[in-house]
């Protein structure tokens, strides 16, 4: 079983897996002031409320868009299974050609997702990522990553909101019944997911004049459930794609490849 684990800069996600299996998925929240061994404690406990030995963990890897906790989550990934874990950045094959300005720019997170998508899915995809941010990930047919989108996420959004108008409140993110709301609250809620789910229908619709033909359309992230299943466009929810790139991506690099 290898371990994956997706530090973002809201939540950690960590799941078990190997290539026939998803073990389990679980989150903590990523805290820059957590030690490795705190975080060490916190892997442990989730291994042992999933009844898996750590020593069944043959390996790990991370992906990360936090650089300050990179390092704190390698000590406390190794002091749990005694396996100095991966982590993607320079040096690690991950078989996507990336057609940018400057590839080296590329998020990692970003570049994982490609290759789940294209593994799973094939191309030419789209990839929405609903994080902090939401992002775009655009893969042309022939299977290079060609650009993309960089928009404020959802609950960013909500709370720059909430914190510069004082009689707006925060707000749950369920979804509402219709498009015009009739009090305060049905109003924001319209407005954060069918404003987000248009937004998303939008940009796929530009998004494939430019590559010039039909897509498929991939969504993945913490906050993807609450959007497509309002976006009118056909979109394939995958909530552990991040994961399925890592365990790719720690085959092509284990050793012996």
């Amino acid at each position: 079983m290898i371990l994956t684990v997706d530090i973002g800069n809201s939540n950690i996600v960590a799941g078990g897996m190997d290539p026939q299996k998803t073990y389990f998925v679980e989150r903590l929240s990523a805290n820059l002031y957590m030690t490795s061994l705190e975080y060490a404690v916190s892997f442990k406990h989730i291994l042992e409320m999933n009844r898996i030995d750590a020593g069944a963990i043959s390996g790990c890897i991370i992906c990360s868009v936090v650089p300050p906790l990179t390092n704190t989550i390698r000590e406390a990934l190794e002091r749990v299974t005694h396996h100095l874990p991966l982590v993607v950045g320079p040096g690690i094959k991950t078989g996507l050609n990336i057609k940018m300005d400057n590839p080296a720019q590329l998020g990692s997170d970003l570049v994982v997702d490609a290759v789940a998508a294209i593994h799973e899915y094939g191309a030419p995809l789209l990839i929405f990522d609903m994080g902090t941010a939401t992002t775009m990930s655009a893969v042309d047919k022939s299977g290079s990553y060609v650009g993309g989108a960089i928009i404020p996420g959802l609950k960013v959004s909500l709370d720059s909101l909430s914190s510069r108008a004082s009689q707006l409140p925060r707000i749950g993110l369920d979804s509402p019944k219709r498009i015009i709301g009739t009090n305060t609250i049905e109003c924001m809620k319209s407005g954060a997911i069918f404003g987000n789910a248009c937004m998303i229908d939008g940009m796929i619709d530009r998004a494939q004049e430019e590559l010039k033909g039909p897509v498929k359309v991939i969504s993945t992230g913490g906050l993807a459930r609450f959007i497509t299943p309002c976006c009118r466009h056909a979109i394939i929810y995958d909530d552990i794609l991040l994961l399925k790139g890592l365990l790719l991506i720690y085959l092509k690099n284990r050793p012996g490849n």
